[in-house]
């Protein structure tokens, strides 16, 4: 495993060098109809958010949308497992970036005791099924780990716990991770066993540096969906028309504008 920190002057080109690549593939899910699902997994503070923001950044929302979905209702906690998880699957052009999935059943309910030994075994045989079924559809699915080590892990719970700006994405179940480190750990071992299939492989993404495995997850998922370039009709600008005195603005001082903060900066 590499070690030696990307420069950012490198990093910052090759992202940019990457996005145009997305935003190019994106045109050809729009044309072909195609429906990408990619699933991001791993320990907490592993950098799958960032990497989602680096990806959706000149993406059109319409086309490219985040999943992350709270804990279940009631009623959510009363249907089959992998249902709340179907209505949120891509039509034809649409991507799907889902941050947590239906692993979290593999995962922190399984290590914190919030599904029964008979939910976490039935989800073991029925996600493969899950899945091959999906991809049967059409459906490219798209699987990453993302793995972060104990020490890397606790660095950047303390950062977020000293910045007002990150506080809200530390919580006592992550701290709670760092206690059950060994238990994640197996858990993880486990949902690899039996989930990392030929048809829905696992991707692991090494993550104590964040720049680096952002452009690593990124250029493998622009390797991974078998996209081609699309050509893009080209725009016509019209003229403005010279005459323009028949429309006449009602006063500005009608508006309810905002405040202008701005001004208050520049003295």
């Amino acid at each position: 495993m590499a070690t030696d920190r990307v420069p950012r002057k490198i990093y910052e080109r090759e992202l940019l060098r990457l996005q145009g690549e997305l935003v190019r593939m994106q045109e050809w899910v729009k044309a072909s109809g195609a429906r990408v699902v990619v699933v991001f997994e791993g320990r907490d503070a592993a950098g799958k958010g960032g990497v989602i923001k680096r990806i959706t950044e000149h993406l059109n929302p319409r086309v490219c949308r985040v999943v992350a979905l709270p804990a279940p209702t009631e009623r959510e906690r009363t249907q089959w497992y992998f249902q709340r998880y179907v209505d949120h699957l891509p039509a034809a052009g649409e991507i799907v970036l889902m941050d947590r999935s239906w692993y979290n059943r593999a995962g922190v309910e399984r290590v914190m005791g919030f599904c029964t030994e008979p939910e976490y075994r039935r989800f073991l045989r029925q996600c493969p099924v899950f899945e091959d079924l999906l991809v049967e559809d059409g459906i490219h699915l798209v699987k990453y780990w993302f793995s972060v080590s104990d020490t890397e892990q606790e660095k950047r719970f303390r950062e977020r716990a000293g910045n007002p700006l990150k506080q809200w994405k530390l919580s006592p179940m992550d701290l709670e991770s760092i206690s059950r480190w060994d238990a994640y750990s197996k858990a993880k071992d486990d949902m690899l066993v039996h989930t990392d299939t030929d048809r829905a492989p696992w991707t692991i993404v090494e993550s104590d540096d964040k720049r680096r495995a952002r452009i690593n997850a990124i250029a493998h998922l622009l390797s991974t969906i078998p996209w081609q370039p699309v050509q893009r009709p080209e725009l016509v600008f019209p003229e403005r028309p010279e005459d323009r005195g028949t429309y006449t603005r009602p006063p500005r001082e009608i508006d309810h504008a905002v405040p202008d903060h701005a001004a208050t900066l520049l003295g």
